[in-house]
């Protein structure tokens, strides 16, 4: 899928650590997994955190005749723009010794907010180019980016919590070495390394459950999933960092 998967899970523990921050990733592959079923389902078939499928399915539509989405074409540069603004900000914040997760948690809660607000106010849509539908569309792929970008930056050694295709090989390949392998600790490092990628994956595929089931029920109104997980994410981070300065003082 996107470039922002290629990078492996290394199984070594992240620089943001303890039992808290150990659930991010978790809560991350909830948001994500809800996000883009929630689009998919919502916006004629746009995924938010999957953006290069879009691209398949813009080609489909080609070689059946059918009319181009423009979400679907835009969806990628927009991903690509929002990686590389994250990027410098967070570039702006490590230079003035800042955090780069609460803000980028942050951010995201914001595009999601957003995301909500305007298929809440202004959908469900029947034309999938309206504006307003473009731009819902636009902020959800925003807030993937960034979601995408902070695993990143900020979670070093996470497994990625948006798309899941290197986090079913890595697991796979793990379990293979768990069960065949015949170095000790080599079969130690690959079952810490499973015991890490698995609850993303299980979260990434919850997330898609209930938000298609939410989705069903409560149409666009179901954004409010991700949007509360989102602002779960967010208060965990500042519980941790809460913590971590109580123990300073203390």
């Amino acid at each position: 899928m996107t470039s922002v998967t290629s990078r492996s899970w290394s199984g070594t523990g992240s620089a943001e650590t303890g039992p808290v921050m150990r659930t991010l990733p978790f809560i991350l592959s909830l948001t994500a997994g809800s996000t883009d079923i929630i689009g998919f389902l919502g916006l004629n078939g746009l995924f938010t955190a999957h953006i290069t499928g879009n691209i398949v399915v813009l080609a489909a539509h080609m070689v059946a005749g059918d009319p181009a989405i423009f979400s679907y074409m835009l969806s990628v540069p927009v991903f690509m723009l929002v990686l590389l603004l994250i990027r410098v900000l967070a570039s702006g914040l490590e230079r003035s010794g800042l955090s780069t997760l609460p803000p980028l948690l942050l951010l995201q809660l914001v595009f999601l907010a957003a995301f909500l607000g305007l298929g809440v106010t202004a959908g469900p849509w029947r034309n999938a180019d309206a504006l307003l539908a473009v731009i819902a569309g636009m902020f959800g792929v925003a807030a993937m980016a960034v979601q995408n970008a902070l695993v990143q930056i900020a979670l070093k050694n996470s497994p990625t919590t948006a798309v899941m295709t290197t986090n079913v090989t890595h697991f796979m390949l793990d379990l293979g070495e768990m069960l065949a392998g015949d170095d000790a600790t080599k079969v130690a490092t690959a079952r810490h390394s499973a015991m890490h990628t698995l609850p993303v994956i299980v979260g990434f595929t919850t997330g898609c459950g209930i938000g298609a089931l939410y989705e069903a029920a409560a149409g666009l109104s179901s954004l409010a999933l991700p949007t509360c997980l989102a602002l779960l994410a967010f208060a965990t981070c500042l519980m941790r960092r809460r913590s971590a300065f109580g123990n300073t003082i203390g």
